[in-house]
């Protein structure tokens, strides 16, 4: 049974973003097993579905009608473009879990990131960077999966991503992924201290990221 104490308990939002090729996905599964309390709160989007996600668990897969009817119905805490696709926060769904006193992440982008920060200012914003702009080359290609020119835009789109680091509470550099994780797991748990955005040496790091 649910003491009356912890069901007063509103929980806590995590935001992370990253540009695509630092490993945010990853790590916020990684995290997520190590933290069974924590809850994924699944965006809305456009793209069609990979064959190894599902709908709800993912993503819930919407159509682009469906998508901007929900937009002109004010459902949604968030929303951005993204590449050539739509992605968004259920309001109703973020604040049903909160007020239920679950701790949330929401994996996201800059854009988004910053409506949230916004609309929810108690929100944790953590932010996820590449160790320098060749090892994010190396990983995009890594893939497999992208074209040249493709990958010249996730590139030029990852300089943008980046410029907003200053906005985050913290940012996590993922040259040691285990090392990442240990810092992602301490943000968590109010033990985030050493990966404060002001923390020197960090402006140098991005500087030759966006150079």
């Amino acid at each position: 049974m649910t003491s009356p104490h912890s069901a007063a308990r509103r929980g806590r939002l995590f935001v992370i973003a990253a540009p695509s090729g630092a490993g945010k996905t990853s790590l916020v599964r990684a995290l997520m097993e190590r933290e069974p309390s924590l809850r994924f709160s699944i965006s809305y989007t456009t793209r069609p579905q990979r064959p190894t996600e599902s709908h709800g668990r993912d993503y819930f897969f919407v159509s682009k009608d469906e998508f901007a009817a929900m937009v002109g119905r004010g459902e949604f805490l968030e929303h951005a473009r993204v590449f050539d696709n739509f992605y968004g926060t259920a309001r109703s769904q973020v604040e049903a879990s909160l007020a239920g006193g679950q701790d949330l992440i929401l994996e996201i982008d800059w854009q988004g990131a910053q409506q949230i920060r916004r609309a929810l200012p108690e929100c944790r914003s953590i932010f996820i960077l590449p160790p320098s702009r060749q090892e994010l080359e190396r990983r995009l290609r890594g893939r497999g999966t992208d074209a040249e020119d493709v990958i010249q835009r996730r590139l030029r789109d990852a300089a943008t991503d980046i410029a907003h680091w200053t906005e985050y509470d913290f940012v996590v550099v993922n040259d040691d992924f285990e090392r990442a994780l240990r810092d992602l797991h301490a943000i968590v748990h109010g033990r985030g201290d050493a990966s404060r955005r002001n923390r020197e040496g960090l402006a140098e790091l991005v500087a030759g990221l966006t150079a």
